[in-house]
C-alpha cells in the first residue's frame, strides 16, 4: 500500500531565478509560499558528499576557521527539472550533485511557520 503523499509538500508552481540570482521560489498545495536563496539552498545540500561533511563538522564539533578565507557568494549557473518530484541546481562553485527533492524543499523552508511544523532546516540539514 503506498504511503500517501502530505498535500502541503506539493508544489504548485516553481520559479528558479538563475538570471537574477534571488533564489528558488515555490508556491505550495496548501497555500503557502516559500523563498530560497541560492547560498542557503547549497549550505543545505541533500547530497551524500554534503551530508557527510555536515556530520564530520557536527562530530567533531569543528566550525569555520580561525581567520575564514573570503568566498564569493555562492549563485547558481543553471538548473533543471528531476523527474516530476525534484530540481537540481548547479552552483557557481562547481557543485552540482544535490537533487532537492520538493518534500525536501518544504521541510527545509526557512519561514518560522515550517520551522515550527517541520522541524526546522538545521534539524533535516542532515537527511
Amino acid at each position: 500500500m503506498p504511503i500517501p503523499l502530505d498535500e502541503r509538500k506539493k508544489p504548485t508552481g516553481i520559479k528558479v531565478n538563475v538570471t537574477t540570482g534571488e533564489g528558488v521560489e515555490v508556491n505550495w498545495a496548501d497555500g503557502h509560499s516559500s523563498r530560497y536563496t541560492f547560498p542557503y539552498l547549497r549550505d543545505n545540500c541533500p547530497c551524500a558528499m554534503c551530508n557527510d561533511e555536515r556530520e564530520k563538522k557536527a562530530s567533531t564539533g569543528s566550525s569555520a576557521a580561525v581567520l575564514p578565507m573570503f568566498k564569493p557568494r555562492v549563485t547558481a549557473k543553471s538548473a533543471k527539472a528531476v523527474g516530476n518530484y525534484a530540481v537540481q541546481i548547479d552552483y557557481s562553485d562547481g557543485h552540482a550533485t544535490g537533487i532537492y527533492s520538493f518534500v525536501y524543499l518544504r521541510e527545509i523552508c526557512p519561514c518560522d511557520e515550517c520551522r515550527r511544523e517541520f522541524g526546522g532546516a538545521a534539524a533535516n540539514a542532515a537527511k
